[in-house]
């Protein structure tokens, strides 16, 4: 019988850890958090304390049941979840569920899932950590104050579900403010001269950077055509050949930020997603008989340390199977920045020995990726730098000076196990100065200056980490909160702020423009960090936003302007010729008439470049005829009901009501039914398939279906479905078969 208890957040790490471990320790998970605030209440007393009213989650009274029932029978409760602040705390509220049972608990914990590291974490136990979990407390009722607060405000305002979060609001700004800069952005014409050169048989581009000794500046049409005539007189000479040797240096390893950023330029990985696998990885995979292995350490760190004997591990692969020339004679050291938390060390391979190739056959694609880029890295930041030859051509052609630019690797160092970027070796002809070169064609084109990119998930998340805002553990769920909420879209690789997102956004500054300031949100992210030291107490950081948030929001609350009757535009109304207002609806934004309900006039728009409201014509499409109408012989066309199913309707309506359902031909399933299942829709908006005899008949599936019939139950149709595993496949519909066949 075991006589100690190990608690961990996640089954996969209790797979792993039980291997390590003898009968004499029983290891459970807590399945992450098991208290939180109340859902339907601030659950935070609002005076000078500020103490928070902790429940148990919905449906986790059985989690917590059986971990007191265990704490009950065993010695030592050792609690293990994540080494970071959310770890802490919920190492915290479990301590505080099973205390009354057994008191016994200590904290442990390892920045990677090896035996070594558990057992030395159990042999170095230490106390719950009372200023760590208050740093996370204070987070949490901060975060509650606001969403709490000025979320009711917003459903009031502009629409009902709308939420507004204390660093998802800042995140959101930065998208908003980048796309009013592009609608004010004024394009400046430039032209760009390029010229094909050769020599005997060698060929060569260069690209014009000087006219009179300053830099070349082409603005217009005019000034293109005269030097264009003026090239066509001139000689072309090789003036100078430059060259020199460059060194080129390893990144550190990755630290979060860094890793989602570049997940999302190599894969498109979202930042969520990207952390998703992370965890997979450092929490355990199943290598066949090596059994589940820890492959990666924590995967939510702001420092590039390293442990020593990772470095060590790393420079002896690198010696025997790279050769010595690519390990450097002494370690490499990596400085973490200084506004760094620096709790754990870099993420990197837990075996830097253990190859992407030796496991790939064990792990899914994005598992693969993922660890490849992630030993790739660590493992190149030990190795030398690369040596490069750059060459530069220094063309004279009169007052014009050119170039063209060649790179030779001539040693590859880190770059033979992890590149950055594909590096094109471009070697230059074996010329000498004072050559000429015949001019075999100009290449002119015009050209216009672009306004500034809009925010991917990586530009996002590398200047959040720039300004302070936010920590390596919530940059996901952020960009995750504001694609949730409609606040912004994700087209193309691209974070583009929604007219809703906009909206909200220029309201929240107007009346929050502390909270909504990005200096502000920097500070209160030092403030809790200073508060997990020990050099401020929680309650008082809460005190001091407290004196300002009060005041702020009962202003707010009497002066905000609302949304919900709409925003007046220059667009003035086609049928009547009042201005056009845009409104929020459940399916997004749309243009109304402000004359309403006397015109009911309303149509879709986008914005222009500019930000220019432009109406969008809808696509009138002929109506689909299915079959003759029973009651006068006009031909029956296909319709969407307002809640999306499709149903029959008689094209002489109104002088002819018919209509139908849309079936789907598929007989009812029900044991004597004699119904077809058609199709239907809920209020909300989705679609299902019913019986044409309800409410005699009560059946009814989500998806379509098929009369095919399930040859592992029997039952007589099945249900079409679609998975980014499965692709399209059909599937048996009654619970518990589990049958399903991919369509081909």
């Amino acid at each position: 019988m075991a006589t100690h208890l190990i608690i961990v957040e996640s089954p996969a790490k209790v797979k792993t850890i039980k291997k390590f471990l003898g009968k004499g320790y029983k290891i459970e998970a807590s399945l992450g958090h098991i208290r939180d605030l109340p859902t339907k209440e601030l659950g935070v007393t609002e005076g000078e304390e500020f103490l928070p009213t902790y429940v148990i989650i919905p449906g986790k009274e059985k989690v917590v049941n059986k971990l007191q029932k265990i704490a009950a029978k065993v010695g030592n409760i050792y609690l293990a979840p994540d080494p970071d602040r959310e770890g802490e705390a919920i190492a915290w509220h479990i301590a505080e569920v099973i205390k009354q049972k057994n008191s016994n608990f200590l904290r442990i914990q390892f920045n990677e899932i090896t035996k070594r590291a558990v057992l030395e974490a159990l042999n170095n136990p230490r106390s719950l950590d009372e200023k760590l979990f208050n740093s996370q407390q204070a987070r949490r009722i901060l975060d509650r104050l606001v969403g709490y607060k000025i979320s009711p405000l917003l459903w009031k305002k502009v629409q009902r579900g709308l939420s507004a979060g204390r660093v998802q609001s800042v995140a959101l700004r930065l998208l908003v403010e980048r796309e009013k800069e592009r609608y004010s952005f004024q394009p400046q014409e430039y032209w760009v001269f390029k010229a094909l050169l050769k020599k005997s048989e060698y060929e060569l581009q260069a690209d014009l950077v000087k006219i009179s000794n300053k830099k070349a500046k082409i603005t217009n049409e005019k000034q293109a055509s005269e030097l264009k005539d003026y090239l066509a007189k001139q000689q072309f000479i090789l003036h100078k050949i430059e060259q020199k040797q460059q060194k080129r240096n390893p990144k550190p390893p990755f630290i979060t930020s860094t890793l989602q950023q570049e997940a999302n330029i190599r894969f498109n990985f979202s930042a969520s997603r990207t952390m998703s696998i992370a965890q997979r990885l450092y929490e355990g995979v199943d290598l066949g008989e090596k059994g589940t292995i820890a492959l990666i350490t924590y995967m939510r760190t702001d420092s590039v340390r390293i442990a020593p004997e990772a470095q060590k591990l790393a420079r002896e692969w690198i010696k025997k199977t790279l050769g010595s020339k690519y390990c450097p004679p002494k370690a490499k050291k990596y400085k973490t920045k200084s506004t760094a938390q620096d709790a754990h060390e870099a993420i990197r391979p837990v075996d830097p020995t253990l190859t992407p190739e030796e496991i790939r056959a064990y792990l899914p694609a994005d598992q693969f990726k993922l660890y490849k880029l992630i030993w790739e890295r660590f493992i190149a930041s030990q190795m030398t730098s690369a040596t490069i030859l750059a060459t530069i051509f220094h063309i004279q052609a009169g007052k014009t000076l050119w170039q063209t630019k060649g790179e030779q690797i001539a040693f590859p160092g880190f770059l033979k196990i992890y590149s950055p970027g594909k590096i094109k070796e471009n070697l230059l002809p074996n010329l000498t100065e004072g050559t000429n070169f015949n001019l075999e064609k100009l290449d002119i084109k015009q050209k216009f200056t672009q306004p500034p990119a809009r925010y991917s998930e990586a530009t996002l998340v590398k200047k959040m980490e720039e300004l302070g805002i936010g920590r390596p553990s919530t940059y996901a769920t952020i960009i995750s909160t504001l694609l949730a909420r409609k606040y912004a879209l994700l087209e193309e690789k691209q974070l583009i702020p929604t007219e809703l997102g906009m909206s909200v956004c220029d309201l929240l500054i107007q009346h929050f423009p502390k909270l909504l300031d990005v200096n502000f949100t920097a500070k209160m992210e030092e403030e809790l960090d200073k508060i997990a030291i020990g050099e401020k107490d929680w309650q008082e950081v809460l005190r001091e936003f407290a004196k300002e948030f009060y005041p702020t929001l009962e202003a707010a609350q009497k002066e905000m302007r609302s949304l919900k009757n709409g925003e007046q535009t220059e667009i003035k109304c086609s049928k009547c010729g009042n201005p056009m207002l845009v409104k929020f609806g459940k399916n997004g934004p749309f243009l109304a008439c402000s004359n309403y309900p006397k015109c009911k006039n309303t149509s879709n728009f986008k914005r222009t470049e500019n930000g220019e409201i432009v109406l969008i014509k809808p696509e009138e499409q002929p109506p689909k005829i299915v079959g003759k109408c029973p009651k006068c012989g006009n031909p029956v066309v296909e319709k969407k009901a307002r809640t999306g199913a499709r149903f029959l309707a008689c094209s002489n309506y109104p002088k002819c009501n018919y209509t139908a359902s849309y079936s789907t031909k598929v007989p009812c399933p029900e044991q004597g039914c004699d119904g077809e299942l058609v199709e239907r829709s809920t209020k909300k908006g989705k679609i299902f398939y019913a019986c044409s005899n309800y409410p005699k008949c009560k059946f009814a599936v989500w998806n379509y279906p098929v009369a095919q019939k399930c040859p592992k139950c029997g039952f007589s149709i099945l249900v079409k479905k679609e998975s980014k595993a499965r692709g399209e496949y059909l599937a048996c519909p009654v619970k518990g078969c589990r049958y399903w066949e991919k369509i081909e």
